[in-house]
């Protein structure tokens, strides 16, 4: 390799640098660790630990958990520091990684946009993968972890004898919550929306459509940072603050590291080679489109266009589920992120079930609905 392949390997990783923090930073990450902050100030640990926690049922803890993150139209980034906050808090691991996996993978918003691009059939397949991918990805980390889990319900259960914790849990406290949610997707929401409205091409017009989610963003910010300093106590306030950071210098760095070598890694990739190997419908082809799909970073709702565009050149339907799902549901930076919140062994049992999991059951459900 000569000089300017290796700058042109440098490039291609500052061009996907740029690109994420001008168009992801603003408008996805700065709500999130807001979001995860606010968690982790004004949620009440004991609500987390009684609908989510460990000692509670698996059969309302895992669905609750699927359910509530179905509704987040985010990407494989922005959920990390959300899923801190309530592991933070007090949430089970199998609850945790359930919301981890779901929010990205299938939220609705997803699926409805990957309806009216890859049909109604594909739609469906991803939720049925999506779900019983989460499911099983929550009993085996629970399983897995479960002395793990023992040790830290424990210890949790000391800190809220000793008043360790704050514990806000009033309305006002919940009402900002809410307030940085709905700021957290509505540009999202609404920024898929303007392509339809205006009849414009999401990828060509892409500068378009962001300043319209910026706009958006900086309405509902100002909005949700006024309530706060009007009706929030300054100490709480400031304690909020603390938490926010505290979530940026653990995950924010190594996101920033992972989306560099995303960008090193495409241009090292030959397209050539990904239609060579993505076509058909056999398990080597989704196991492959697995990987593709759980090393790069999709921002949200971009999966179902560039899968579309594969499945013209031929690839099959099966890897398409399994890029549609570890795609935007997994990425590098957030494995990093993941090892650095939850440690290598936690990160490392999630990576492989999740990777075999969506594998089989992408492979499976695609056999089924589109036989050969």
């Amino acid at each position: 390799m000569d000089l300017n392949q290796v700058f042109a390997l440098i490039e291609a990783g500052l061009n996907s640098l740029i690109n994420y923090v001008a168009y992801h930073v603003v408008t996805s990450l700065i709500p999130a660790f807001l979001l995860a902050g606010a968690i982790n100030v004004f949620l009440s640990r004991d609500a987390i630990i009684r609908h989510l926690g460990l000692e509670s049922r698996k059969l309302i803890s895992f669905p609750l958990a699927a359910v509530s993150s179905f509704g987040l139209a985010v990407c494989s980034c922005t959920v990390i520091p959300i899923a801190a906050g309530l592991y933070k808090r007090g949430s089970g691991i199998g609850p945790t990684f359930i919301f981890l996996w779901v929010a990205p993978a299938a939220n609705i918003l997803a699926l409805t946009y990957t309806g009216a691009i890859l049909g109604f059939d594909m739609a469906v397949a991803r939720i049925i993968i999506a779900f019983a991918t989460a499911f099983l990805i929550g009993f085996a980390m629970s399983i897995i972890f479960r002395n793990d889990e023992a040790s830290r319900s424990k210890k949790t259960g000391l800190e809220r004898v000793a008043g360790m914790s704050i514990v806000v849990g009033d309305v006002k406290g919940i009402v900002l919550i809410a307030l940085l949610l709905v700021t957290l997707l509505m540009p999202n929401y609404l920024g898929a929306t303007l392509p339809n409205y205006l009849n414009i091409n999401p990828c060509e017009d892409k500068l378009l459509i962001y300043g319209y989610k910026l706009l958006i963003f900086t309405v509902l910010f100002v909005i949700t940072m006024s309530y706060a300093l009007k009706f929030i106590e300054r100490n709480h306030v400031s304690v909020w603050m603390h938490e926010t950071l505290w979530f940026v210098r653990m995950i924010f760095p190594l996101l920033l590291v992972g989306v560099f070598v995303i960008g090193v890694v495409s241009k090292l990739l030959p397209e050539p080679w990904i239609r060579e190997w993505l076509g058909g419908n056999g398990l080597l082809q989704t196991f492959i489109a697995c990987i593709i799909g759980a090393l790069s970073y999709f921002a949200a709702l971009t999966e179902a266009p560039f899968v579309s565009m594969l499945m013209s050149l031929g690839m099959g339907k099966a890897p398409a589920l399994a890029l549609l799902l570890t795609g935007p549901g997994m990425s590098l930076p957030n494995m990093l992120a993941i090892i650095k919140v939850f440690t290598v062994k936690k990160a490392a049992a999630y990576i492989l079930i999740t990777i075999t999991v969506a594998t089989l059951t992408s492979f499976i459900v695609g056999k089924i609905m589109w036989s050969l």
